[in-house]
């Protein structure tokens, strides 16, 4: 399943797959690969996405529709 909070959470903030990518940490093909569903993301790529969007990690996995935590 893509995760379609994670693409939408980056064309809001106006970033390429690859800026994001560079950002994260990781290179840009597992980023594609995370955002379209084929492949799982490290804990520490997880923790990295969320501080860049300013999310909670259960947010991006799609657990919560709160963006931060409570």
């Amino acid at each position: 399943m893509p995760n379609a909070r994670l693409k939408e959470l980056r064309k809001k903030s106006k970033m390429t797959q690859r800026q994001l990518a560079e950002a994260a940490g990781i290179n840009r093909r597992s980023y594609q690969n995370i955002e379209y569903g084929k492949l799982s993301s490290s804990h520490m790529a997880l923790v990295n996405l969320a501080k860049i969007f300013g999310v909670s990690i259960d947010y991006l996995l799609g657990s919560s529709d709160e963006s931060t935590e409570q």
